[in-house]
């Protein structure tokens, strides 16, 4: 199908909240800020912003939480890449873009509490989300990468959080995931003194699961969402929301979450569809039925 601008669904994102008293004009609105690309049962997410590296803008957010919404309800879908336009995947915040626009309270607001869902639509998508990280991923953009299920990263890029330093503040939920992630003495360290991590240590600290040269990335992403998208996709939803609940639940209700998801499963047709091929010894065609 090809790249797809979602410069419609950005506009009427934005003239909504226009008509609220929430428009934001922290980027130039001509810009098309997201690329989708559909490749069989899996979307491609294109941060699409080059020339400032992919900073994140208003516009990119209320195109990927349209885009989300979208691919959440869509059960044709069942993996989500998110990757970058260009050389670099995301660099964060577009703070030339802030510094040129005194945005008004409304403004900062509407920027903020998009950015939120959209970093919670990415954690709680039904579907698996690979981040294929080409690139420099700074700030938001590092927190974009650490929202997603999987993480492949190029060997080439930087990876930081320096939010504090810059007199602004992380996101994503970052300050509780990633102390539950690589525990408060790192996390400390990652987001208090801000400084650069190799993919290398992201993947010894367990924020990476693979780490390659940039022309393999997206390959890479490419071939692990192939493996994914041939999964249950009741099993994997299911899955994915006892993952986001694991550190709040107890092991009592760990065990009811597990019992009802099994339940739920055994009364589905991919359950049927499982047993069959594994007794005929052929691949099972699942249909999220």
């Amino acid at each position: 199908m090809g790249d797809r601008p979602l410069a419609r669904d950005a506009r009427e994102a934005r003239e909504a909240r226009h008509h609220h008293g929430r428009r934001g004009k922290l980027s130039a609105a001509a810009e098309v800020p997201l690329l989708v690309e559909a490749e069989g049962p899996v979307r491609i997410l294109r941060l699409n912003r080059p020339h400032r590296l992919n900073a994140v803008s208003l516009p990119m957010y209320e195109a990927l939480e349209a885009e989300l919404a979208r691919i959440g309800a869509d059960l044709e879908t069942r993996v989500v890449i998110v990757t970058g336009a260009g050389r670099g995947f995301c660099s964060g915040a577009d703070l030339k873009a802030h510094r040129d626009h005194e945005a008004s309270l409304a403004e900062r607001r509407a920027y903020v509490e998009t950015s939120q869902r959209v970093f919670r639509a990415l954690q709680t998508l039904p579907q698996p989300v690979v981040a294929a990280v080409n690139g420099h991923a700074i700030g938001a953009g590092c927190e974009l990468a650490l929202s997603c299920d999987f993480v492949i990263v190029a060997e080439e890029a930087k990876l930081r959080m320096p939010e504090v330093a810059l007199g602004t503040f992380i996101g994503g939920g970052t300050a509780y995931t990633l102390r539950r992630r690589v525990g408060h003495a790192r996390a400390v360290e990652l987001i208090l003194l801000g400084r650069y991590f190799t993919p290398e240590e992201a993947g010894a600290w367990g924020l990476a699961n693979e780490v390659l040269p940039a022309d393999e990335v997206l390959p890479a992403a490419r071939r692990l969402a192939e493996r994914l998208a041939r999964n249950a996709p009741i099993s994997m939803r299911l899955a994915k929301q006892l993952l986001d609940r694991a550190e709040s639940a107890d092991p009592e209700e760990a065990l009811r979450l597990e019992a009802e998801a099994l339940f739920t499963c055994m009364a589905s047709e991919d359950w049927r569809e499982g047993l069959e091929a594994f007794a005929r010894k052929r691949d099972p065609v699942y249909r999220g039925e």
